[in-house]
C-alpha cells in the first residue's frame, strides 16, 4: 500500500526489548561505579518515540519473568504502548553501553537464548496485523532465532495479503549475523516493503557489496535509495546521520539535510529518525513534512542520554524545531 492509499489504524511492531545498562562515567567499564538501568530495543524505540508524537502504537513480544521485563513492561504502559506481551521462563536480554572515550559508545549485547529470541507468530497474532495501519518490523529480529526469523517473515508476507503498509528499517547487526547470511533475508524484507529504511552500509550490504555500491556508499546515498526503491519500495529512505537523508519517494527524489547537534548518545537516533517519519506518513503528510519531522526527531534523540527515555514529545520537537530556525 502507498502513501496515499494509507487506511486508518495504528502503528505495529514488534522485537525484543531489552534492558539497557549504562556506565555513568567515561572510561574503561571496569572502573565506572555507578550505572543507569534504562529500556532499549529498536521497536521499543520506535513504538514509543511514535507515542510521543500523538501516534497510536501497539508493540508485541516476548519478555522474562524477572525486574527487567517487568520494568519494560511498566515503561510501555506509562507511555501510552498498547503491548501484546508474552511473558517467558527465560531471561530479559540486556545491552551494555559504556564510553571509553567522548567520542562514541561502545555497545555490548547479552541476548543469546533471551525470551525475546523465543518470539513466534502466536506472541504477535494475524488479528493484530490485520487490525493496524501499519506494520514496521526491522533486520534485527530475523536475526535473533530461527522462530523470530520465521515470525517477521510471516508478518510482512500477512500485512501485503491484507493491505496493511508494511515499513522495513534494515538495521544491520553485524554482532548478530554475518553479511553472507543477513543479506538474502534483508533483501526479501525490503522487496516486501512499503517503506524501507537503511544507512548506506545496510543499504549496500542489501543491493551487494561489489565496488561500484562501494564507491556509491561513499558518495552518492541518493543512488542507493534509487536502487532500494527499484527493488519495489514506493519509499526507500536512506539515513545518512550527520549528514542527513536522500530519499525516493513515488516518482520525486529528495535531499534532506541534517539538524547540526551536539551529540550526547548516538544509540536509538535511527530508531526516533523512523518513528517521525512514520507518525506523518500515518497523519497523511506530504513528503517534505515526513522527512523534516523524522529529521528533527533523531536530531533531538542524540541530544539526551538513553534509547528511548529522552524522546521528545509532540510539543518538545515544536520547541525544538522553533529553536533551530531562530539559530540559523
Amino acid at each position: 500500500m502507498t502513501a496515499a492509499g494509507v487506511r486508518r489504524g495504528g502503528l505495529v511492531t514488534f522485537g525484543e526489548a531489552m534492558g539497557r545498562i549504562t556506565a555513568d562515567q567515561i572510561g574503561l567499564l571496569d572502573v565506572s561505579r555507578t550505572f543507569t538501568l534504562s529500556v532499549g530495543g529498536a521497536e521499543s524505540n520506535v513504538a514509543v518515540a511514535a507515542a510521543r508524537l500523538g501516534a497510536d502504537v501497539t508493540w508485541a513480544g516476548r519478555l522474562g519473568g524477572d525486574s527487567v521485563g517487568d520494568l519494560i513492561e511498566r515503561r510501555l504502559r506509562t507511555e501510552g504502548v498498547r503491548s501484546r506481551i508474552t511473558r517467558d521462563d527465560g531471561f530479559t536480554g540486556l545491552m551494555v553501553c559504556s564510553r571509553r572515550t567522548n567520542a562514541g559508545v561502545r555497545v555490548d549485547y547479552h541476548r543469546a537464548g533471551s525470551a525475546g529470541s523465543r518470539l513466534t507468530q502466536d506472541d504477535v497474532g494475524e488479528d493484530l496485523i490485520r487490525r493496524a495501519a501499519a506494520l514496521h518490523v526491522t533486520g534485527i529480529t530475523p536475526a535473533l532465532s530461527e522462530t523470530a526469523r520465521a515470525t517477521t517473515l510471516w508478518a510482512v508476507r500477512t500485512a501485503r495479503a491484507v493491505g496493511v503498509t508494511v515499513s522495513v528499517d534494515v538495521n544491520y547487526r553485524s554482532k548478530l549475523w554475518r553479511p553472507q547470511e543477513a543479506a538474502p533475508v534483508l533483501r526479501e524484507l525490503v522487496t516486501q516493503a512499503d517503506v524501507v529504511f537503511a544507512g548506506p552500509d545496510e543499504a549496500a550490504l542489501v543491493l551487494g557489496t561489489d565496488e561500484a555500491y562501494a564507491s556509491m556508499r561513499a558518495r552518492q546515498p541518493l543512488v542507493l535509495a534509487r536502487a532500494l526503491a527499484a527493488l519495489g519500495a514506493h519509499e526507500a529512505i536512506v539515513k545518512d546521520g550527520p549528514r542527513g537523508c536522500a530519499a525516493v519517494i513515488g516518482d520525486r527524489e529528495y535531499v534532506q539535510a541534517a539538524v547540526p547537534v551536539e551529540t550526547v548518545d548516538p544509540v536509538g537516533a535511527g530508531d526516533a529518525f523512523v518513528a517521525g517519519y512514520l507518525v506523518e506518513l500515518l497523519a497523511g503528510s506530504d513528503a517534505g513534512t515526513r522527512l523534516t519531522t523524522a529529521t528533527r526527531t533523531g536530531a533531538y534523540a542524540v541530544t539526551v542520554p538513553g534509547d528511548c527515555e529522552g524522546l521528545p514529545f509532540r510539543h518538545e520537537l515544536d520547541s525544538f524545531t522553533a529553536a533551530e530556525d531562530v539559530a540559523r
